[in-house]
């Protein structure tokens, strides 16, 4: 669970500068002076989030006359601790994170104005190859399942109570152990240590496990979630409310660029995606990025337009609720506004 955070209020210095002179000529340099910075903390450093790395890459940001800063958080709640800070302007998280804030009466809380993936992104993964899985192979085992709080984690076991699965420590009971008390981002060291007997983790950290011989991918958590979920906002965008309010039309402007990645990454081929993020994703090789991206297109993970909807935050708060980590519902128009999502379908051609 978060701890209380000190808003800070933030806003971003926009600058201009203009030339003049016989000719007025205005180099490459020059132009890109004037394009607005905006820092987005993400949770995770994930392909799952293609349509993001897509857009800086095809120029949809640059379109748009924004720069953008890619940091990563390693969690939710660095990455809400960096946003509240100002440290970030936008943060792409769960969507549970802004409704911790929400729910603790802090008046700056995070608005999701964006969402970008629409299913769980993660991967059960075994110490040995196991093409005949079936979630009943976690009985009696330790599964590393990540922070408590999280998304992934509160999928994961949503998952396994649908499935008829008991979470606990009797393993002789045939109980399933999910342990929360290895730090998100360093899972799949841990069990390359020997920590659990499963563990989950996202891509392209799946395919790195495989090639290293310390872990095979067994199922995918999104497609067991879809079962007995149906879609859920998993990844979204979200900045401050008085950042929000300050700057309608940066935000506007980002959400439309994220909009251009989505629409591309619909229509694109696997190789094309794959050679679209290859730059922010330059330890891997082309083939193992083409096989990623396949991964996620199999789950069918990324949305194609930034739309947050009220349904979609309906399933997200039952498995909140049904993990125990939700004191009260959020009210749906007070933590997402979907006017930018709305105009940026209207407009973007």
């Amino acid at each position: 669970m978060f701890k209380k955070f000190i808003t800070v209020a933030s806003s971003l210095a926009l600058s201009a500068m203009c030339l003049t002179g016989c000719n007025q000529t205005t180099t490459d340099k020059e132009a890109k002076k004037t394009l607005d910075k905006v820092t987005i903390a993400e949770v995770t450093h994930s392909v799952f989030y293609a349509p993001q790395y897509a857009a800086v890459t095809k120029g949809f940001f640059e379109e748009e006359g924004i720069e953008v800063d890619i940091i990563n958080t390693s969690g939710a709640d660095k990455t809400m601790a960096a946003l509240i800070s100002g440290e970030a302007q936008v943060g792409l998280m769960g969507p549970e994170a802004s409704i911790y804030v929400y729910n603790q009466g802090n008046e700056n809380y995070a608005v999701n104005f964006a969402q970008l993936t629409k299913t769980d992104g993660s991967f059960i993964v075994a110490r040995e190859e196991m093409p005949n899985f079936t979630l009943e192979d976690l009985k009696g085992k330790d599964i590393l399942g990540g922070r408590k709080g999280g998304v992934p984690l509160m999928t994961l076991e949503y998952v396994l109570k649908k499935n008829c699965l008991t979470i606990g420590t009797n393993k002789e009971a045939g109980e399933v152990n999910v342990r929360t008390d290895v730090q998100f981002g360093v899972m799949a060291g841990a069990f390359a240590g020997g920590e659990g007997d499963f563990t989950t983790v996202f891509e392209p950290t799946g395919t790195q496990m495989e090639e290293e011989g310390t872990g095979y991918i067994v199922a995918s958590v999104g497609e067991l979630s879809r079962e007995v979920a149906g879609d859920v906002p998993y990844t979204a965008y979200s900045t401050t409310k008085e950042f929000m309010a300050d700057n309608e039309d940066l935000i506007q402007r980002f959400t439309n660029a994220l909009y251009k990645g989505q629409q591309w990454c619909k229509t694109a081929s696997s190789e094309e995606i794959a050679q679209a993020m290859q730059p922010f994703f330059n330890d891997l090789s082309l083939n193992d990025l083409i096989s990623v991206v396949d991964r996620y297109k199999e789950v069918d993970a990324w949305c194609d337009n930034p739309l947050f909807t009220e349904e979609s935050l309906n399933a997200l708060v039952e498995i909140m609720e049904e993990a125990g980590e939700l004191d009260k519902a959020p009210v749906y128009n007070d933590i997402v506004n979907t006017d930018f999502a709305n105009k940026a379908m209207e407009n973007v051609k």
